[in-house]
């Protein structure tokens, strides 16, 4: 993507949720990321897609502050992340690991297991919402009681997207989320993603890592393509 040629915007009824300007990484030699830059708007969705160690990953991880730069600078509401923000930030833009890790214990367990951290002490574990996420993923309560050894790796992905989605982020960075997940159940976690975006469009947004051209034409508004590194729009086919 062509680099901004101005600060974050002032006026903050067209400030982004999240800019991202010339993020850098290198090992030794190699470059990981060149000076890539993106923003995300409310009710965005975006789609990266590109080959396997382009860079899709790192990109995410870099968006969610987990993973030191070269240079580049993100930008939250068109404030710089400082570091003793950075719990709150992440509690708002969530990455969704494509084999995330769960806690020992049963399904209710983990999705209970944010509410004892400080940073989302003031929130409650609503178990009616998550009734019905998972009738719309065709489960019922007997999953909340399924033990963590027992999940498959696709179960393992609902649990992390519902364990993201009931601290209401504003943003969900996807990284390949339904990629242990058959046909008929990627197609009920596309459209529970979907209504979740379309209940608060103003404040939402979401960025989905894949590998399938069809799945991010589905999931997106805008595909952007990552290639040894670097980032732009996707060329048509």
């Amino acid at each position: 993507m062509e680099e901004p040629t101005a600060s974050p915007a002032s006026d903050t009824n067209q400030r982004p949720l999240l800019q991202a300007y010339n993020l850098r990484r290198r090992s030794g030699e190699q470059v990981l990321l060149d000076r890539v830059s993106i923003e995300i708007r409310q009710g965005e969705r975006i789609a990266i897609v590109g080959p396997t160690a382009s860079g899709k990953t790192l990109l995410l991880r870099a968006l969610a502050l987990l993973d030191p730069l070269n240079g580049g600078d993100v930008f939250w509401h068109g404030e710089t992340v400082r570091r003793h923000d950075v719990p709150r930030y992440r509690s708002r833009v969530i990455y969704l690991h494509q084999r995330p890790a769960l806690l020992e214990g049963t399904v209710e367990e983990n999705l209970k297991f944010p509410f004892s951290l400080r940073i989302h002490s003031h929130r409650k574990f609503e178990i009616d919402a998550h009734r019905g996420w998972l009738a719309s993923l065709n489960r019922d309560d007997s999953f909340l009681r399924k033990q963590q050894r027992d999940l498959s790796g696709g179960e393992s992905q609902i649990v992390a997207l519902l364990r993201a989605m009931q601290l209401e982020p504003e943003i969900l960075l996807l990284d390949e989320p339904t990629s242990a997940i058959d046909a008929e159940a990627t197609t009920a976690i596309e459209r529970l993603i979907d209504q979740w975006l379309r209940q608060q469009p103003d404040q939402r947004a979401t960025v989905w890592v894949t590998h399938d051209q069809q799945q991010a034409g589905r999931v997106a508004h805008h595909v952007l393509e990552m290639n040894t590194g670097a980032l732009s729009p996707r060329r048509p086919t």
